[in-house]
């Protein structure tokens, strides 16, 4: 009979039976009395009040009945503490026995018990079970370490245990070394900074040779830990994956995930010009192929590890398409996910291909799945532009067949296609419009009435079919109400005489009548629009809308990069960094891929956007770290945006304070008469968006090279120096300067590479700065940067970016990208770079802008051994914009007049005495004034640096 029997007994009175039978001096019988304890205590019965008497029961040799007391001493020792001391002394006894399978059974039920009081008891024999001779027995301790640690840290460390558990890598058993790694990967998930796990080449080589001959989850466990190892060259990354690869042929799935979760990583620091590149791709892609033909839980965690793969190197799969074709038995959520990557792998060459099957999959009875497929036949249409019109045609197939959902979701995929490619495939309008009464999900009503008001000058009755739908506009969900309001609108724009009365009817229902902030908001600015500008209006709403991009759904490139650090675990499943899920105190640590070698393409690369996004859509690079300069978390490092932006940033200039408090004299409120013609700013608000800055408006001079004094100017240029030394950029060192000429400026830059690997995708980023500096165009390093090669640079600069006080006022931090990290710095620009060529003011208006400058404004300093002449001085300034307005004799010394002006608008006046033929005295004094004082001293710092070199 079997030990089923335990668990059908109903006696009443149980209990005082049980605790004789536990007291017998028959030992089967005490066998069979600890089994029905067992059995009660499995089904929920309360059985504690027999702990002594269990615990009685322990000294034997019997090791069935050992494992059972054992079992009952776990589960009640956290409710009896006190009594399970009593245990304490067979525990230490059963550390000591002869034989092997009880010495780990008392170790591991002591990790067990979670009381504090057993645990200071438990360090001995631990301590003896780390060092027993036999394998079985250490490898039990090994993981008892990691429970101890758990009750008890300080404990484990002030014993020492974590130093054994390291030594333990070392060991000639397999089994123990992986459970040895398991313990101090557990540990170190808890305490992060921790650094237990201190891998070097010789630890990795003993963790590989182990790995042939450990169970599978031994396998596990050491696969896990070389992922968290970072090779220190490439040569050292392809011999762990020479010796990894085995691994993918693995019978558990869990094994093969671990081992291409190395590979995936590794791969990155690896070459793509070498053989073994290829080779290793190929490996890649059939034991993937493989876990789809397993149970379909097993494949939809496969598939979505296989999602973010395809993510990051599509190349692997990309002739494997079919076998993500949909099977008409999958469960939904395995079509689904499998649908998602046919779009990703779909190329030129397989799109036939994808598209007959995607037909097939649109006219199939789950509705969830033929919306899925209908929407990835308009995905492909964007991805693939020579399918596009195939696509379209497809669509239209569909939508003949009158199915409802088909309908609406043909809709919706349609105007996606139209974003993509305008003036295309407008033909097809009238075949939507005939399905317009069908159409009862707010997406597709939204998509259809954006689809009329896009298009309304080639729908002659596009009135008629917006007014039918503001019929029930109350009733309509906010998604339509809001696109119905923009289409009436964008309708009135291009057809004014015959929409008067449906303009103001909607624009009364969504300010009047609705209750919802949004509609409100957006109707009242179209209502002041229409009725103070219409041109503008036009502009707004009608302007060109950007190009759609195809891969909108991708996953951020530095969150795919942690992910792919996390294959196999359920990270990868939930496409969400652990962070985003793991509850409570344990330290979730942030893992990011190896740098890349020179070859190795950046998905990355700031200077390049995903096809079909627009230039200035650029992926965020800059990596959330702690120690950032200022603001440079919030930068995106893609080249900056040219043409017509610069003049709204303009704009937006002139209402910003530059300086925080000291410049709101010169924004506006400038005596009239002072300076050039066009010197005082207009308000902010009164500065047309389409008029850019004008030339010397207090907003921002961009490289104005019209004003009359285009002439080249040699401007003092300070020789480079070095801002980035190679030590704190990992082998990148940067030296510059800044330099001024006929009205550029620009950033000199000198790169030189003293790592020992290859540089590429350079960029760089400036953080909001006093006058706006920032890079005109991107950093250009036309071919990769090689171990000891310097290259050298000019980085046109413009004064257009976004302003901010700093401290000090010339102080830029600088934020410079390559395919091995992102680097910050920070350097003082000098601020005559920033003096424009119409600095030179008439005499009548420098006497009375001087006057108008209050005299607490005023500021002294000497200039010390400067024995030059008037002559010399005056030349060697207006070669840096600082313009000599006047001069004259007082009591044998020279007095000059001066007058310069900073891109922002600011006027600085400077008197400056000279003593000439006076060999005695050299010094030179100079008195500046300016409506904004803080400039002053930086004025002054300017004059020395350029008068002394």
């Amino acid at each position: 009979m079997t030990d089923s029997k335990y668990f059908t007994t109903t006696k009443k009175g149980e209990i005082f039976e049980l605790k004789a039978e536990l007291n017998s001096d028959k030992k089967e019988k005490k066998k069979e009395a600890v089994k029905k304890v067992i059995a009660s205590m499995t089904v929920g019965k309360d059985v504690s009040a027999l702990f002594p008497d269990v615990v009685n029961c322990m000294q034997t040799d019997n090791l069935e009945l050992k494992k059972l007391v054992y079992l009952y001493l776990m589960n009640y020792a956290k409710s009896q503490p006190d009594m399970a001391i009593m245990a304490v002394n067979t525990f230490v006894k059963d550390c000591e026995d002869p034989n092997p399978l009880i010495r780990a059974l008392a170790v591991r039920t002591m990790g067990c018990i979670r009381v504090d009081k057993i645990t200071e008891y438990l360090c001995e024999p631990l301590r003896k079970c780390l060092k027993d001779e036999d394998p079985y027995v250490r490898k039990t301790a090994a993981v008892c370490v990691a429970k101890l640690h758990d009750i008890n840290a300080q404990l484990v460390e002030d014993q020492g245990f974590l130093d054994t558990l390291k030594d333990l890598i070392s060991d000639s058993n397999p089994m123990v070394v992986a459970n040895a790694v398991a313990a101090l990967s557990e540990i170190a998930e808890s305490h992060p900074s921790s650094n237990l796990l201190d891998l070097n080449p010789q630890s990795i080589n003993k963790l590989l040779t182990a790995l042939n001959e450990c169970t599978e989850w031994g396998q596990i466990f050491i696969l896990d830990c070389l992922a968290n190892y970072t090779p220190k060259d490439d040569r050292e990354a392809q011999s762990i994956c020479e010796r990894v690869t085995p691994r993918l042929s693995h019978a558990n799935s869990a094994v093969v995930l671990s081992a291409v979760k190395v590979l995936m990583k590794f791969m990155e620091m690896l070459s793509k010009d070498l053989d073994y590149y290829g080779t290793l791709l190929k490996k890649l892609a059939p034991p993937l192929v493989t876990l789809l033909s397993a149970e379909p839980e097993l494949q939809y965690v496969a598939l979505r590890n296989i999602n973010l793969i395809v993510q990051k190197r599509p190349e692997i799969l990309k002739h494997e398409m079919k076998v993500f074709f949909v099977k008409y038995n999958d469960p939904i959520y395995v079509k689904l996910e499998k649908l998602d990557i046919m779009i990703r792998l779909a190329s030129q060459a397989n799109i036939a291909q994808v598209l007959a099957e995607l037909k097939e999959y649109a006219t199939e009875v789950d509705v969830d799945f033929v919306r899925k497929a209908v929407r990835a036949i308009g995905r492909c249409a964007i991805k693939v532009e020579q399918s596009a019109e195939r696509c379209v045609s497809t669509l239209l197939d569909l939508i003949q067949t009158k199915v409802n959902y088909v309908v609406q979701e043909a809709i919706v995929v349609i105007k996606d296609i139209f974003r993509k490619y305008p003036n295309k495939y407008e033909s097809v309008i009238a075949t939507l419009c005939e399905n317009l009464d069908s159409l009862d999900e707010p997406e597709a009503r939204a998509a259809m009435i954006w689809i009329v008001g896009e298009y309304a000058e080639r729908i002659d009755n596009a009135d008629e079919l917006l007014e039918s739908f503001l019929e029930g506009f109350h009733d309509e969900s906010t998604q339509v109400q809001l696109q119905l309001l923009t289409a009436i609108v964008k309708l009135f724009l291009k057809k004014p005489t015959e929409t008067q009365e449906l303009v103001q009817q909607v624009l009364s229902l969504a300010t009047q009548d609705s209750d919802n902030p949004d509609l409100r908001d957006r109707g009242y600015i179209y209502w002041r629009l229409l009725s103070t500008d219409p041109v503008a209006a036009k502009e707004v709403v009608l302007a060109e809308k950007p190009l759609i991009s195809e891969e909108t759904d991708l996953i951020e490139p530095t969150l795919l990069d942690e992910l792919i650090c996390y294959i196999g675990t359920l990270a990868s499943v939930y496409h969400k960094p652990p962070s985003a899920f793991v509850e409570g105190g344990r330290g979730v640590v942030h893992k990011s891929l190896p740098p890349r070698t020179a070859s190795s393409e950046s998905t990355e690369s700031p200077d390049t956007a995903p096809a079909g996004a627009p230039p200035g859509e650029q992926l965020d690079v800059i990596p959330t770290q702690g120690d950032l300069l200022g603001d440079l978390l919030n930068l995106d490092l893609g080249p900056p945006v040219s043409g017509p932006p610069l003049a709204t940033s303009a704009v937006q200039m002139g209402a910003v304070d530059l300086l925080g408090g000291g410049l709101d004299s010169l924004m506006g409120d400038e005596p009239e008469g002072i300076g050039a013609p066009n010197f005082v700013a207009p308000p902010a608000a009164a500065v047309p968006a389409n008029l850019g800055a004008p030339m010397g408006s207090g907003l921002s001079d961009l490289f104005d090279l019209t004003s009359g004094v285009g002439t080249l100017s040699g401007s003092y240029v300070a020789p480079k120096a070095v801002w980035l030394p190679a030590m704190k950029a990992k082998g990148l060192e940067i030296s510059g300067t800044f330099t001024r000429q006929a009205g550029s400026i620009s950033m000199d830059l000198q790169l030189t590479n003293k790592a020992l690997q290859v540089m590429t995708d350079f960029a760089i980023q400036f953080n909001r700065n006093s006058f706006g500096l920032a890079p005109a165009a991107p950093l250009q390093v036309h071919a990769p940067l090689s171990p000891t090669q310097t290259v050298e640079l000019a980085l046109p600069l413009s004064t257009a970016g976004s302003v901010m006080k700093t401290e000090p006022l010339n102080n830029l931090q600088v934020a410079v990208k390559n395919n091995i990290d992102v680097f910050y710095f920070s350097t003082l620009y000098p601020l005559h770079i920033l003096f424009v060529e119409d600095g030179k003011m008439d005499r009548q208006m420098f006497l009375a802008t001087w006057k108008d400058i209050p005299n607490e404004n005023e500021a002294q300093f000497q200039i010390r051994d400067c024995p030059l002449s008037a002559e010399a001085v005056s030349s060697r300034l207006q070669s840096s914009n600082i313009f000599t307005v006047a001069r004259r004799n007082v009591e044998g010394q020279d007095m000059l007049y001066q007058s310069l002006k900073l891109t922002n608008g600011i006027w600085v006046l400077a008197e400056l005495r000279i003593q000439p033929g006076n060999p005695s005295f050299t010094d030179l004094e100079l008195s500046l004034k300016c409506r904004a004082p803080e400039v002053s001293q930086h004025v002054y710092q300017a004059y020395e640096t350029i008068l002394k070199n």
